[in-house]
């Protein structure tokens, strides 16, 4: 049995059902779970590990919702390019990855994220070329201790079918069904904490057959995990959809067994009134993607609407190639800013609102009641900056709106399920220098064809 004391923070954000704000907070753990939150006088005075927060602000540990780890190998190419001529210019280049570079970049990825505050992503694998497979992302969520929601994805409509992909980077289906299976019998665990779940994930309308979509959901179903893909995030899905199948991206999922709460969607910018009732009639998630759809210009995810209708929403930092960094406080200003110019409305997103979808809607739009909030019974997950910087000079009288509004910062402590990862900004399980030398030079060969 192990116990943590979190002491003096100067406040603790609880993201609880009451979104209590404790000055001179703090918590008490035994094994990676809470089991008193309160103000520091209040709490036991001894534990195994005590951690002193005096003159900062402590968070839950934020959950990333929609990934692509591998792209972190790809940034800044394309830099002009909307999302199909963007992808048809980066396949060929991610079919030079092997079983190395997906486990090297997961690292780097994940590495950036917990670096950030994120102590639970998820990551969405959908092409697997030269023996990469999703073991590759798992096995390096284990050695840095981040909690992860590996998704199998897939491609398997290739450019000969009528699909956006090369035929190079796709997969048969009935291989991908197996490996489908294979992924979930060897590391999906349900139970409360689990450090590993398993999702399905076929990657978009454009790249997959409906008989696939169909057989995700049911095979999902069966063994009771989630499923995930892309839906709704450009103008020109939504002409595809309409072209080849007569429906809009919504109802054609929905058709396909595709709704419900154990289904998210990632980006769902172009989306109507009716669509979003639907979404919260039928519990569908929404992994909401802002720095991804501006940097391709795909278009502002109506998110004010979604919330405001009852959707879970959560935030995605999305791919390394499509946003350029994997950093979870960045996300969440940019969510609170884009929805304001959006609307043209100041208050259409606060400060608090989106920390809270980077919190306790990610731990429901991931299904989990476990993670995102700092409350007795939940994961000692969280993470803590210092106020005593010049970033949030000016800004203390409310310090949980400077982790927002101002220039968003690494995290100076990082904890997952009572295990310290990140101390005084440094990254405990990994040598960063020699892992950012080896991805690197995996970037240089597969970028280069070297």
């Amino acid at each position: 049995m192990t116990t943590l004391l979190v002491r003096h923070a100067e406040v603790l954000v609880t993201m609880d059902d009451a979104r209590r704000r404790i000055p001179n907070g703090g918590l008490f753990a035994r094994d990676g779970v809470i089991e008193q939150v309160g103000r520091t006088e209040e709490l036991p005075q001894e534990a195994d590990l005590v951690l002193d927060a005096r003159g900062m602000v402590v968070i839950p540990g934020m959950v990333n919702t929609h990934h692509h780890l591998y792209q972190t190998l790809t940034r800044v190419i394309a830099q002009n390019a909307k999302l199909f001529d963007w992808l048809r210019t980066l396949y060929p280049i991610w079919a030079r990855m092997d079983a190395e570079a997906v486990y090297v970049s997961a690292l780097v990825g994940m590495a950036e994220l917990l670096r950030s505050g994120c102590t639970t992503t998820s990551d969405h694998l959908y092409l697997f070329p030269n023996g990469a497979r999703l073991d590759d992302e798992i096995r390096a969520a284990w050695e840095i201790g981040i909690r992860f929601h590996a998704t199998r994805g897939a491609m398997s409509l290739g450019e000969s079918q009528g699909g956006l992909p090369p035929d190079s980077v796709v997969e048969d289906e009935e291989a991908i069904l197996k490996d489908m299976q294979r992924v979930i019998e060897t590391y999906h665990d349900p139970k409360p904490y689990a450090m590993c779940r398993v999702a399905l994930a076929p990657c978009s309308p454009f790249s997959v057959t409906p008989d696939l979509m169909r057989e995700a959901a049911a095979m999902a179903r069966h063994y009771g995990v989630m499923l995930h893909t892309h839906l709704a995030e450009t103008r020109d899905e939504e002409e595809y959809c309409l072209a080849r199948f007569g429906k809009r991206p919504v109802a054609f999922a929905a058709d396909l067994g595709w709704e419900g709460p154990d289904v998210w969607f990632a980006h769902m910018v172009h989306v109507n009134r009716e669509e979003i009732a639907a979404l919260a009639r039928t519990g569908v998630g929404v992994a909401h993607c802002p720095t991804s759809n501006m940097r391709l210009a795909s278009g502002v995810a109506p998110i004010r609407a979604m919330l405001d209708h009852g959707v879970k929403v959560g935030l995605g930092v999305d791919g390394s190639a499509s946003n350029d960094s994997s950093h979870m406080l960045a996300e969440v200003r940019q969510a609170m800013l884009l929805q304001r110019v959006a609307l043209e409305r100041p208050d259409a997103l606060t400060a608090e609102e989106a920390l809270w979808l980077a919190t306790r809607g990610g731990a429901a739009v991931l299904g989990r009641d476990d993670i995102g909030q700092l409350a007795p019974g939940k994961a000692a997950d969280f993470a803590a900056w210092r106020l005593d910087r010049l970033d949030y000079a000016g800004a203390l009288h409310d310090p949980v709106a400077a982790l927002v509004f101002c220039q968003p910062r690494p995290a100076d402590w990082v904890v997952v399920q009572g295990k310290v990862i990140v101390q005084e900004g440094h990254l405990l399980p990994i040598e960063e220098g020699r892992l950012i030398e080896q991805h690197n030079r995996i970037a240089r060969r597969i970028v280069r064809g070297e």
